[in-house]
């Protein structure tokens, strides 16, 4: 695995590695995993790695729309074709495929912005909460689809506030609140916080739309993912993503974070929609390789 600043060896790294193998293609190792398909996060993030590398460094990404169609395998690589679709003066698009033996298992459209224009400036404000380090780490009361994911999730400390600290939306079905960051220190290459923040913003995110539904045991999968970058961050420091479901209905929930460093500057918004059908008798919420989620056979 490559290092980070601090020494630590740290997964995340090895993901955003991507090999180049001809022009506009690149391919991802296969990451070791104990789940039987590749987390969306992982793919997510490795496609928007590959756009960034045909892109000048005079422009960053500022918004990416993607949509999962098939499970990935993590124990093959996975190839990525990169289209350059436009390259304008302020404006910079990309289209990207993730294959995996011929077929595509991710699409993403990814829009770039030069990092030099102006123009009005306001944004929402950061929600009350405590703070991360008055805020225990995500322990065994997370839901059981989190600790399938404790072993992919390794390299990040996340907190979820719990729900009697914070003031809540009335006018919202489902909220949820959490503080998460990498354990260690990451090289100081923006576009590489950027695309950790991809990774990282599939985390907890469709749990967000079970809050009101604990009891209910669904299948979940993330269906499509959109996310806007709004200012500089550093994913190695504390970020509070602020989590809503405003539907949940006929087995699909659409969420919605936003996530702000600990400054108060709202520095990425995502929208997703996921897959929460009601779970049939004896599978999964996850599928995992080689136990029951959240039980080892």
């Amino acid at each position: 695995m490559v290092e980070g600043n601090s020494g630590a060896k740290l997964r995340i790294l090895d993901v955003l590695d991507l090999e180049h193998i001809d022009r506009d293609i690149f391919r991802g190792r296969e990451i070791p995993s104990q789940l039987a398909r590749t987390y969306g996060g992982q793919v997510a993030a490795q496609t928007l790695v590959a756009a960034t590398k045909t892109v000048g460094p005079e422009f960053m990404v500022h918004s990416l729309h993607g949509y999962f169609v098939a499970p990935g395998n993590p124990d093959i690589p996975t190839v990525f074709l990169v289209d350059r679709v436009r390259d304008g003066r302020s404006f910079v698009s990309r289209s990207v495929k993730a294959v995996q033996n011929g077929k595509a298992i991710f699409v993403m459209q990814a829009s770039f912005h030069i990092r030099d224009d102006v123009g009005p400036e306001h944004s929402d404000l950061i929600r009350e909460v405590p703070p991360p380090e008055d805020v225990a780490p995500a322990g065994r009361d997370a839901t059981p689809v989190f600790h399938a994911f404790e072993e992919e999730w390794a390299d990040w400390d996340v907190r979820i506030v719990p729900p009697d600290q914070y003031e809540h939306n009335k006018y919202t079905a489902s909220q949820q609140v959490v503080w998460f960051r990498t354990k260690h220190r990451l090289p100081d290459d923006e576009m590489l916080h950027v695309c950790t923040l991809a990774y990282m913003s599939d985390m907890t995110l469709l749990s967000s739309a079970l809050v009101p539904h604990r009891d209910q045991k669904v299948q979940e999968a993330s269906l499509d993912h959109a996310m806007w970058f709004l200012r500089p961050f550093r994913a190695d420091e504390w970020l509070l993503y602020d989590q809503i479901s405003p539907s949940a209905h006929a087995g699909r929930s659409l969420t919605h974070g936003r996530i702000f460093n600990q400054s108060g500057d709202l520095v990425a918004v995502v929208t997703q929609e996921g897959l929460t059908r009601t779970l049939r008798d004896g599978a999964q919420n996850i599928p995992l390789k080689d136990r029951q989620l959240g039980q080892k056979k």
